[in-house]
C-alpha cells in the first residue's frame, strides 16, 4: 500500500509505540493536569510536530549520519536525559504556591511536547532503525510513501493524545477536590521523569 510494506503491521507498531510508557505520555498527562484539555492538546500537537521532524530527518539521511557517528546520538541522549531530569526535579521540589514546573500557557505546552519528543532517544531510535523497515524497496513511491506514513503517524498520535487528554481531564477534575492527592501525583510524576532521565543516560 503506497510502497509501505505491510501497512497493517505499520499501524499496529505505531499504536504499540505510542502506548509504551515514556516521557511523551507523561507530558500529555502532566500538561492536562496543569492546564486542562487545551493545554493537553497543545502538548499533543507538540509531540506530533516532534515526530514529524524526526521522521523527515530520518528520510533526509540523518539516520545514516547518526549511525556513522555514534557520538552524535550519545550527545542527543544526554541532552534528553538532562532535560527530563530537570523537569522531574522541578516537580519533585515544588511547594504549594510555587510557580508550576510547566507553565500554563498553551504555547509553552506545545514547545515542551515538541522538545521532549525531539530529545527522546526512544523516538529517535524508532525513526532511525524501526521506521525504515516498513519502506518497501521495490514498490517505494518516494515522497508519496513517506507522506502517507507521516500522515498515518500524525493521525494515530492525535487520536491517542485525545484519548489520554480526555481521560486525564476527567480524573483531574476529581483530584482538584483532594489537593493532597494531586500533590502526591505531582511528586510521583517528578520521580518518574528523573527515572526516565537516568535510564536514558545509562542506556547503551
Amino acid at each position: 500500500m503506497f510502497g509501505i510494506a505491510d501497512y497493517g503491521a505499520f499501524v499496529a507498531a505505531i499504536v504499540l509505540f505510542l502506548a509504551i510508557p515514556g516521557p511523551g505520555n507523561l507530558a500529555l498527562i502532566t500538561s492536562t493536569g496543569k492546564g486542562g484539555v487545551r493545554a493537553g492538546l497543545a502538548a499533543g500537537f507538540g509531540v506530533i510536530a516532534g515526530d514529524q521532524v524526526l521522521m523527515w530527518l530520518a528520510v533526509a539521511g540523518v539516520a545514516a549520519l547518526l549511525a556513522a557517528y555514534p557520538a552524535a546520538f550519545h550527545a542527543v541522549q544526554w541532552l534528553g536525559a538532562g532535560y527530563l531530569a530537570w523537569l522531574g526535579f522541578k516537580l519533585l521540589t515544588a511547594r504549594p504556591g510555587d510557580a508550576p514546573a510547566i507553565t500554563i500557557q498553551p504555547r509553552h505546552y506545545f514547545r515542551q511536547g515538541a522538545i521532549i519528543t525531539l530529545l527522546n532517544p526512544k523516538a529517535i531510535v524508532f525513526y532511525m532503525a524501526f521506521f525504515p523497515l516498513f519502506v518497501d524497496p521495490v514498490r517505494h513511491q518516494g515522497l508519496l510513501t513517506f507522506g502517507v506514513m507521516a500522515a498515518t503517524i500524525a493521525t494515530l498520535t492525535f487520536l491517542y493524545s485525545l484519548i489520554v487528554v480526555l481521560l486525564t481531564h476527567h480524573l483531574a477534575a476529581r483530584m482538584r477536590a483532594h489537593p493532597a492527592v494531586a500533590r502526591a501525583l505531582e511528586k510521583t510524576a517528578g520521580v518518574f521523569l528523573i527515572g526516565f532521565g537516568l535510564k536514558l543516560a545509562l542506556s547503551k
